[in-house]
């Protein structure tokens, strides 16, 4: 019997959905669903085993489009020959990898015992690329985390893999911020969380205005942090300042 998403063969042996980009059967997943599929959503769970690499040959081919309309000669340009591919493969395999890809795997570990001292991770180092321009944007993040008895326990380095998870995709760092924070909520559950970013924004730097020493700093406070301003000031004196 043939379920709902299968497509049934037609009499001379070709399926219908032959041809079809790979990028339509996602998004119509993700229409179907009513999900939303935003540059700095992940869209990992739509995706189909093989579908990536398909994912990667086409956004190649399209790549190549854009190349030729810049007017660059691909055929006798030894420098360019297999650009479209290396972007390809930059943006799926590396700097958009958190879209396509599910969460990192996370050991947890209850609060055996109990602590609830402030706890602060960092400087993680942050890499993403602005969803206006597709320029880098590259800076430090430090976590602090209140835990109580109730709280997971998560490794260090687990931390810094979920700060690559969502900051690998088209971002605004106000929204990234938010993002991450609310994931790191949801997977331990303290009493307070506090998240610090300093980034450089190279759509300010390479184009624009050119401003090259201009940084943007933003945070998210939730919990006690919120609420106990003595707390709050103890976390941001601990983090590192810069001469």
């Amino acid at each position: 019997m043939l379920r709902k998403t299968d497509v049934e063969p037609r009499p001379d042996g070709h399926n219908d959905d032959e041809g079809t980009p790979v990028s339509v059967k996602i998004r119509e997943r993700l229409t179907a669903a009513r999900r939303r599929f935003n540059a700095n959503d992940n869209i990992a769970e739509f995706i189909e085993p093989g579908e990536l690499e398909a994912l990667l040959d086409e956004v190649e081919l399209k790549m190549k489009d854009v190349l030729e309309s810049l007017v660059i000669d691909l055929e006798n340009d030894h420098n360019t020959g297999n650009t479209a591919r290396r972007v390809a493969k930059m943006y799926l395999n590396e700097v958009f990898k958190g879209r396509y890809v599910p969460p990192p795997s996370l050991t947890e570990f209850p609060n055996a015992e109990h602590l609830n001292e402030l706890m602060i991770v960092g400087p993680i180092t942050v890499r993403s690329a602005c969803s206006h321009h597709f320029c880098p944007i590259i800076g430090k993040l430090w976590i602090g985390v209140m835990p109580n008895e109730h709280t997971n326990v998560i490794g260090l380095s687990k931390y810094a893999r979920l700060a690559e998870w969502v900051m690998g995709r088209p971002q605004i760092q106000e929204e990234a911020v938010v993002q991450l924070a609310d994931l790191i909520q949801e997977k331990t559950q303290p009493d307070g969380l506090a998240l610090v970013m300093e980034a450089e924004h190279f759509c300010m730097a390479w184009r624009g205005v050119k401003e090259m020493d201009s940084k943007m700093i933003n945070s998210v406070m939730r919990g006690v942090f919120l609420k106990d301003p003595s707390l709050r000031r103890e976390f941001l004196s601990l983090l590192p300042r810069k001469n």
